[in-house]
């Protein structure tokens, strides 16, 4: 689809940490006419040209149909990642709601569908190289996150047999991170009461060095941008999103001047297990298991097809996240609202 006067898009999950930035960007755009916003919890304000619609899609009687109609695209973002203890509920959100999101968009007629999946659906990859966007997509199956966006990997495949007039694009970012969504991100991994400002150099003389742990991170804002830009192009599939260098322990223990020490991964493992259990940790051991499996991604497709490349390194993202963590910062969205603890 290229844009024209009087396209109209709709965003779900548009209160978060990527819907936010995409629907800033879609204001912007003189090219789009409308952009309507789908959350659970409508802000008070928002940019102009935004229309807000209070929509739970973990509910059968959410109407996405009448949502839906007339829209040129529909970009699907909505994902709960809590709670970890209780799988059955993110299955209802993730993979039901989506499905919802899926048929809705063949019901209204459509004619695109970005969808975000992520570098979580990937299968266990090669630590020698990158993978392109042909490496399987099975996921890590104990892990509920990338069970989920595995799944949904596999609906989709299906549904552009059923419903090949549908321009279906498949968004697999790394991990993403911007300043606002410092607060939103800690209450979801470290936990609500994790005070931020114990993330200070002076404070972290060590850093855990897990062997294989390896990550690769964007700004959100730079997702953003590629979505925007699968919007105005004629393209389908899947997309790899991802900036440089991958971060290990000795990028981040330079970043933070802290010292990498050795850990092993079962310590490590055995102490997010036991404060899980306790309910103090939201992030779960079984999405441990599954990082330490990812594969490093190779954006080349990104780069040539959608001309995109990250406006900021890897370690540029986690320098302003961190400090974002350090001062509360968000955004005035449900999901992104900041707090500063400690």
């Amino acid at each position: 689809m290229s844009t024209a006067t009087g396209t109209k898009i709709v965003v779900t999950g548009a209160t978060g940490n990527v819907g936010t930035s995409l629907v800033r960007l879609l204001a912007e755009d003189p090219d789009v006419d409308s952009v309507r916003g789908l959350a659970r919890r409508v802000p008070d304000l928002g940019p102009e040209r935004v229309r807000w619609s209070e929509v739970d899609l973990a509910s059968e009687q959410a109407d996405l149909v009448t949502e839906f109609e007339g829209a040129d695209a529909v970009v699907h973002l909505a994902w709960a990642f809590q709670p970890t203890h209780d799988p059955v509920a993110t299955w209802r959100t993730n993979v039901l709601g989506s499905i919802r999101v899926f048929e809705a968009v063949a019901a209204a007629e459509v004619p695109t569908l970005v969808h975000a999946s992520s570098v979580g659906a990937y299968s266990p990859g090669p630590e020698d190289h990158a993978v392109d966007e042909s490496w399987p997509t099975h996921g890590w199956p104990d892990a509920a996150y990338t069970r989920e966006k595995a799944y949904l990997e596999r609906t989709l495949d299906a549904y552009e047999y059923e419903h090949p007039g549908v321009r279906v694009v498949r968004m697999r970012p790394a991990f993403l991170f911007k300043r606002e969504s410092a607060s939103e991100q800690r209450r979801i991994f470290g936990g609500r009461f994790l005070p931020g400002p114990l993330i200070r150099p002076e404070l972290l003389p060590f850093l855990p060095d897990i062997p294989g742990l390896r990550v690769q991170a964007l700004h959100t804002d730079d997702a953003a941008r590629a979505y925007q830009l699968a919007l105005q192009s004629d393209v389908r599939g899947a997309f790899n999103l991802a900036a440089d260098p991958p971060l290990d322990a000795a990028v981040l223990g330079e970043l933070l001047g802290s010292r990498p020490v050795r850990m092993p991964r079962t310590a490590a493992r055995s102490a997010i297990a036991a404060a899980w259990g306790l309910r103090l940790l939201p992030a779960s051991p079984h999405l441990f298991d599954a990082v330490l499996r990812l594969p490093l991604m190779d954006c080349t497709r990104a780069q040539t097809e959608l001309a995109w490349r990250p406006q900021r390194t890897a370690t540029e993202v986690m320098e302003e996240f961190l400090h974002g963590v350090q001062e509360g910062a968000g955004a005035p969205t449900a999901p992104l609202q900041g707090r500063k603890v400690g």
